[in-house]
């Protein structure tokens, strides 16, 4: 046997706890990992993975409230940390859409089963086929030929950003007028993003980062357009008709509220919001030069030889277009009055808007969508509605002029964490409440509270719409907050001013009510 083993030789040993590696060196290997995983872990992304639970474990230890529900508590907690992850974006926000899956059953909210039955909401039909039917669309190239046709009737010669920007909006807004304002966002983003696809996303430079900015201020006009364009009829939004029948339902000896009443006073509201809603995206996203920059990508003349290029409309686009029309017609005519039902009658209430469209579902979306729903099911469930009812007794004591903006506030915090349909029909019968114990008219309450849960501007789960924007990869939280914030307060700010003056013409919120609902004179 050689005496000059080398240290790295196998010992020979009958142990057997003995190693069959040499260990030199180990331990120094081991620490470089160690110190490693740890650096890999101390990030800013962990803390806030972490922050969520840490805070639904505060919440569940430390509050409590009046009514003693243990679920009212959790719920909030619950709230807690799904929106610190949403708004975070620790985690994938498929993940967090389906916390509730499991939160809710571990937390005493509700079964798994009830919870996954708001996965699978009509609404969600309805969206989900809407963007199947787009993808048609884009495949067959409409939304190329009509975004052509926009972007030569409003870029100018030179380009002007500002003018291309009212010309998408507005066109956005005035189809949400007539048809439902999700479906509208659905329908308008691929001609939006038909007009972006001619530009270069990657803000590699300050050239193209203005090119960047402008491609969020077109995303984010078009979701915003098609909320503010719902605001001014009674087809444009769901939001509109709950209130209606909530209007007849309490108040059946009350006049109707007619489609021509409600656009009296929501056309001018929906004018003033877009517009502001154009000067806010033009300060934020269209900086001045940014016009040569695009000019360099939407050439007028280019364009028109463009369009030419694309020829007479094929039969296929025809068919496209007709199923497009046909759907629209659909879910314009499923419900139409109690006089004149709908198409939906023949089904005897088992059919909704979703039943038109297309069962095929991108499960990301889904998620997010369903998410939402189980959110505003596990607030009115858990009793943390009526908790939150319980903070809006100060309005008693609320001077007249302060009671619209007040409302519009609460409405518009409650809707960024609930569906704008939920806060509405959560809060409405509440105002109501209100409203006899103040003696004031009913819709004095009632708008302002239906208007500001459509003001979901800050996340992409406050409304379908939102998430229509934030799937095409092009807007961040941070982008929605940045917009959504000041045209929030703008929204409430107009909101404050024309309910007692143009609402109290057009509703007459200032003549003197008794309740049993009577008009004074």
């Amino acid at each position: 046997m050689n005496n000059n083993t080398s240290d790295h030789q196998p010992i020979s040993t009958d142990d057997p706890k003995a190693p069959l590696l040499p260990i030199h060196g180990i331990n120094d290997e081991q620490t470089a990992v160690s110190q490693s995983l740890i650096m890999s872990l101390a990030t800013p992304n962990t803390a806030f993975i972490l922050l969520g639970p840490l805070l639904c474990l505060v919440i569940c230890l430390c509050v409590k409230f009046e009514n003693g529900l243990a679920s009212s508590r959790n719920m909030l907690a619950i709230l807690a940390w799904m929106f610190t992850w949403w708004m975070t974006e620790a985690v994938p926000m498929p993940i967090t859409s389906m916390s509730p899956l499991f939160l809710f059953p571990v937390f005493g909210i509700a079964s798994a089963d009830t919870v996954a039955k708001s996965y699978m909401d009509d609404v969600i039909s309805l969206v989900l086929g809407s963007f199947i039917l787009a993808l048609a669309v884009e495949h067959y190239n409409i939304h190329k030929r009509l975004a052509l046709n926009i972007t030569l009737v409003f870029c100018g010669d030179p380009v002007n950003p500002p003018l291309l920007l009212l010309g998408i909006c507005g066109t956005t807004a005035f189809v949400s007028m007539w048809m439902h304002n999700v479906a509208a966002a659905v329908m308008m983003m691929p001609v939006a993003t038909g007009i972006l696809q001619r530009l270069p996303t990657t803000p590699t430079s300050v050239q193209n980062d203005a090119v960047y900015n402008f491609c969020r201020a077109v995303v984010l006009g078009v979701i915003y357009s098609a909320a503010i364009g719902g605001m001014s009829t009674l087809t444009g939004t769901g939001v509109n008709l709950i209130l209606v029948g909530m209007w007849k339902s309490y108040f059946p000896e009350a006049d109707p509220i007619s489609f021509n009443t409600w656009f009296f006073f929501g056309f001018p509201l929906a004018l003033v919001m877009f517009f502001s809603l154009w000067g806010i995206l033009c300060v934020f996203y269209c900086k001045r030069g940014s016009g040569r920059v695009l000019a360099n990508y939407l050439d007028k003349a280019h364009l028109k030889r463009e369009l030419q290029l694309l020829g007479p409309m094929s039969f296929a686009e025809k068919m496209v277009l007709l199923v497009f029309s046909g759907l629209i017609v659909l879910w314009m005519t499923r419900n139409l009055t109690d006089d004149l039902p709908g198409w939906g009658a023949l089904f005897k209430g088992k059919a909704g808007d979703g039943t038109a469209s297309c069962k095929k579902l991108p499960w990301n979306v889904v998620l997010l969508l369903g998410a939402g729903f189980a959110i505003a099911d596990g607030v009115r469930t858990s009793g943390l509605a009526d908790v939150l009812s319980k903070a809006l007794d100060f309005l008693e004591s609320a001077p007249f002029w302060a009671i619209a903006p007040a409302v519009g506030l609460i409405s518009g915090v409650i809707t960024e964490f609930t569906s704008n349909n939920a806060t509405t029909t959560l809060l409405v019968p509440l105002l109501i409440q209100i409203a006899k114990t103040m003696r004031l008219h009913p819709l004095l309450l009632m708008v302002p509270g239906a208007i500001g849960a459509q003001f979901a501007f800050l996340l992409p789960t406050g409304t379908p719409s939102n998430i229509v924007g934030f799937t095409t990869g092009h807007i961040e939280i941070k982008d929605m907050i940045k917009t959504g914030l000041p045209l929030k307060i703008v929204g409430i700010i107009i909101l404050s001013i024309l309910m007692p003056t143009l609402g109290a013409y057009v509703f007459g919120t200032d003549r003197p009510v008794m309740y049993p609902l009577s008009w004074g004179t």
